[in-house]
């Protein structure tokens, strides 16, 4: 595992590769409630992990992980 400007690059599964690629794996805070009043409290971590090889992107939310 690498550790590369706030990003890690790990190999693990790709679905759409059908293979294990590098992928490059970050965690962002995305915003899950389309109604504006509630966007600001809906915000939630998550895993997003993108094949290196393919460009295919996967979220996880982290308490669903």
């Amino acid at each position: 595992m690498a550790v590369k400007n706030g990003t890690t690059e790990v190999t693990e599964t790709c679905s759409a590769c059908n293979r294990t690629t590098p992928h490059e794996v970050t965690v962002e805070i995305l915003t899950e409630s389309t109604n504006e009043k509630n966007a600001a409290f809906s915000r939630e971590p998550y895993r997003v992990s993108e094949c290196r090889i393919c460009g295919t992107t996967t979220q996880i939310r982290m308490n669903n992980a």
